[in-house]
């Protein structure tokens, strides 16, 4: 139980990635404090999870929604230890000059904005508990090796790379560590979006033909790559694009 007691909040821990991550700080000891728009779903699965876990309704884009996340678990757990910033969404493929600026400011808003939020709140808890805290933030292969067709999304997870490593630099004075984590393309609800309308089979396996090792990222994989950034045995790691994408980035 490497977590035992450890307080953790994952950002849309209700599907996709952020469930298996939940459920795998849970296996390991942790209090996880769901934090979710589709608060029904993280109910259900605090249910399934039990008296460890935790649900919180919140718009990772709204000031307002992510202050009382915060505030919600120290209320009910006194301290924070990890924040995991996994909510995000994608976009059906789409050339640029057919893109909306509609489109443009809801990717920047949830996928940009929601991590500089996240930080900015939970980075003066970490410093009042006097004992470091971790920031894991999801960004994406597309940051690394962009696909055509979804140049906004490939554009609003690039940015979580150099936000990631500048914050890291701002807060290691106070044993705060900032690590990110860039999963290829994943078996989970968002998929959908990226295979677009076409020919969503024949998308699907263009996609698994870019992976070396023949398959796309499961939640299991991005949940042991942030328990392994958030424990003891990264404990120099900090500022780190971890790679979880079975070699599509080479």
């Amino acid at each position: 139980m490497r977590f035992e007691n450890k307080v953790v909040i994952v950002t849309g821990g209700a599907s996709g990635f952020g469930r298996g991550i939940a459920e795998k700080y849970i296996s390991e000891g942790a209090k996880v404090i769901i934090a979710d728009i589709d608060i029904e779903s993280s109910e259900d699965l605090v249910e399934k999870l039990g008296k460890n876990a935790t649900a919180v309704k919140v718009d990772v884009s709204k000031t307002l929604d992510v202050e009382n996340m915060i505030k919600q678990a120290v209320l009910k757990y006194s301290r924070i230890d990890i924040l995991v910033q996994n909510a995000a969404i994608g976009m059906k493929p789409r050339p640029l000059v057919d893109s909306s600026e509609d489109l443009f400011d809801k990717l920047f808003s949830v996928n940009v904005k929601s991590i500089y939020l996240g930080a900015k709140n939970v980075i003066p808890q970490f410093i009042s508990q006097k004992n470091g805290g971790c920031i894991i933030n999801v960004v994406s292969t597309a940051a690394i090796r962009p696909r055509p067709g979804l140049t906004l999304y490939n554009a609003s997870k690039g940015a979580l790379i150099p936000l990631t490593k500048a914050l890291a630099l701002e807060v290691a004075e106070h044993k705060i560590r900032v690590n990110g984590i860039c999963p290829v393309a994943g078996e989970t609800p968002m998929l959908k979006d990226f295979l677009g309308d076409t020919d969503p089979d024949a998308a699907y396996d263009v996609f698994r033909s870019t992976v070396p090792l023949g398959r796309l990222a499961e939640p299991r994989d991005v949940a042991n790559a942030c328990l392994f950034l958030s424990s003891e045995d990264s404990d120099f790691l900090t500022g780190v694009m971890l790679e979880v994408d079975g070699g599509r980035t080479i």
